[in-house]
């Protein structure tokens, strides 16, 4: 029997959305026929019931095709494929069209397999709907797939699937949902979607000719349907309401506005008490339905990061070389460090707050386990354990000096402290005016908690240059100098090789200092450093700088695709304990562990490279997700072992205080 796999081999369109059995029974209808003197695969179509060469795109129509008759019940003489539709003098012919059961001659569901690309698909779609009058429209390449209902000839709404032979659209569009609905059909997991991918195509529909800041709308979104997935996570059968459930425009309006009131309510400090969402009601009609279906969820909030990186980006991140840490290199950091349920955390540039919130659940995972509890695919969402939360409020910190990250930081780092969080917004370099700062009501109103638990941490009272941290990680700004004197004579390393100090110096030269000055003796850190600081001879001050203060632990080079599409700066992490007579011993001669990535993570674009079995098909995690192919450490025992379980072996044998 001829495969499928050997026909979408190296092709855009693939077979990863269709079940076994679908595959099995559509590869039945295949067969070989000589075309000069070499074996051509042929299939009986199953509309027109003749022999169709079997080319990639076939391959997925005729799994399609399939699909519409044995799942959703429609009957081959309600198909008809290549349809002519004209436009003008001009014809072009619909891959394939379902009619309207009353009306046999009227377009209901159009289909587009031909185009691999969403958006060139989409485009195909909305101008065979508005020159039919079709209501639905389906778009696949047999890996992702789209479902749309035109609303108007200006709108193609999302909806979760088309209704089957026996349902009308008002079915599908007015079932109420739970959580548990959400679980079952995330569109994710059954679309193969990006949240990334999600808003892009909303801004293609709507957002960018709705004359309103993206960013702004598109946080209030997320934050309400964050909001309103926890309410539904600890009351599985209360109903969702980030949804349209057939309303108008205008009523659903009102329901969302409402629920982020709710939302403001639960987490303050995040919008003004006063913000109201400023989408008019037809284009957050189009916007709730690209969303509805989603589960921002999981079990570590990756898929929020994914669309908050791209928003951030978008909307100022790359001018100040601020980039967003992809979070498998987080999770390596992290596991490298071994952070304790006992132990404080800071990250001092913490951007959306990747190291503290997987912190976070790094340690809750080891809570959990100590408790017997087995973590849910709706862990977030959860009521945890007092201990957790605990951590969460105690003992976790960040710091970042541009005001919309710490917003979005604090989303997160609420949703993970059950409404509080200790992220403020501070520059961490200039600490000598933090007191002007943390005077002003405005600021206290917002901070005050999380500054009443950092003041306790100071080395010294009154002063905000030392503190007594176990763990600080960060990602510092690389891109623009500094040029104060008043920062730079606060540093030793604002001086030169010579000892004077410098008219500007490198940002993530002072941090280096700044981090180590937030920890206490016996301390560790982790900090992403641009891979010159390892190698230039002119920055060999700052590597004797580092070594008088610390033991090197590791230094891991990352591959030059991590930070793209952002920037292709090659990096890497240095990992470091200060020198301490119980937990660190000073050594003169002591062995360092260097590892590299060896496995881009990435291609040349900045898209994520997903992980693939043998034979081909997307491996995904226990939670429907794709994972990203690293080499950094085993992804939950469906990888190999990779840099971090290499380095545990490496602190084990050296008896370092953290993995005794």
């Amino acid at each position: 029997m001829y495969s499928l796999a050997a026909v979408l081999k190296d092709s855009a369109h693939k077979s990863t959305l269709f079940s076994d059995n679908t595959i099995q029974e559509v590869e039945k209808m295949i067969f070989t026929k000589p075309v000069k003197d070499i074996e051509v695969p042929y299939i009986k179509c199953q509309v027109r019931g003749k022999d169709i060469k079997l080319t990639p795109e076939e391959a997925v129509r005729q799994l399609y095709i399939y699909t519409l008759i044995h799942e959703y019940g429609y009957s081959v003489n309600q198909m008809e494929l290549e349809r002519h539709i004209h436009f003008g003098r001009e014809i072009k012919r619909a891959d394939i069209v379902v009619f309207d059961k009353a009306h046999p001659n009227v377009e209901y569901i159009i289909v587009e397999v031909k185009k691999p690309k969403l958006s060139e698909g989409k485009e195909q779609l909305k101008s065979y709907c508005n020159a039919t009058g079709a209501t639905m429209d389906v778009w696949t390449n047999g890996h992702q797939i789209s479902y749309y209902h035109r609303k108007d000839p200006n709108y193609f709404e999302d909806i979760p699937n088309i209704p089957s032979a026996s349902q009308k659209l008002k079915d599908i569009l007015t079932e109420r949902w739970t959580i548990d609905d959400l679980v079952k059909k995330d569109k994710l997991v059954n679309e193969r979607k990006s949240l990334k991918g999600l808003i892009e195509e909303m801004e293609d529909e709507v957002l960018a000719n709705a004359g309103v800041d993206v960013f702004e709308e598109v946080f209030k979104l997320i934050y309400t349907k964050l909001y309103d997935e926890m309410e539904s996570g600890r009351d599985h059968s209360r109903t969702l309401e980030f949804r349209n459930y057939g309303d108008t425009d205008e009523d659903l309006k009102v329901n969302i506005q409402g629920l982020f009131e709710k939302a403001k309510e639960k987490w303050p400090g995040v919008f003004a008490t006063d913000a109201v969402i400023a989408l008019t009601a037809s284009h957050l009609a189009v916007c709730v339905s690209s969303l509805q279906d989603v589960k921002l969820f999981n079990s570590n909030l990756d898929v929020v990061d994914d669309a908050f990186e791209y928003l951030m980006n978008k909307s100022q991140k790359g001018e100040k070389g601020q980039f967003f840490t992809p979070r498998y290199v987080i999770d390596m950091c992290v596991k490298m460090l071994n952070p304790k349920k006992n132990e404080k955390m800071i990250d001092t540039a913490s951007g959306s707050c990747g190291f503290p919130v997987h912190t976070i659940f790094y340690v809750w995972k080891n809570i959990l386990a100590e408790k017997g509890i087995k973590q849910s695919h709706l862990f977030t969402t959860e009521k945890k354990p007092a201990e957790c939360e605990d951590y969460v409020q105690k003992n976790v910190y960040a710091i970042d000096f541009d005001e919309k990250t710490v917003r979005v930081a604090r989303t997160l780092n609420l949703i993970a402290g059950d409404g509080r969080t200790n992220v403020m917004h501070l520059n961490t370099l200039d600490y000598e005016r933090w007191d002007e700062v943390t005077k002003e009501e405005a600021w206290q109103d917002i901070y005050y908690e999380g500054w009443r638990g950092l003041r306790a941490l100071r080395a010294k009272k009154g002063e905000n240059r030392d503190f007594n941290f176990d763990i600080v990680m960060a990602n510092p700004p690389f891109a623009g100098d500094i040029k104060e004197s008043r920062i730079i004579t606060k540093y030793e390393l604002g001086k030169n090789a010579k000892g004077k100090y410098q008219g500007k110096v490198g940002r993530d030269i002072l941090f280096i200092e700044r981090n180590l000055c937030f920890l206490k003796p016996g301390g560790r850190m982790a900090i992403v450093l641009p891979q010159g600081r390892f190698n230039n001879s002119s920055d060999k001050y700052i590597r004797d700088f580092i070594a008088e203060r610390c033991r090197i632990l590791a230094v891991v080079g990352l591959h030059g695709n991590v930070f793209k599409p952002h920037t292709g700066t090659k990096t890497s992490v240095l990992f470091v304990q200060k020198w301490d007579e119980t937990l660190c011993p000073k050594k003169e001669d002591y062995p360092i562990f260097f590892a590299t990535m060896q496995k881009p993570s990435k291609d040349n674009s900045g898209d994520k490279i997903v992980r693939i079995d043998d034979e081909g098909r997307i491996v995904l995690d226990e939670h429907g997700h794709m994972i990203v192919d690293h080499d950094l450490f085993n992804h939950d025992g469906l990888t190999e072992d990779g840099i971090a379980e290499a380095f545990a072996e490496f602190a084990k044998k050296e008896g370092l205080s953290f993995f005794r």
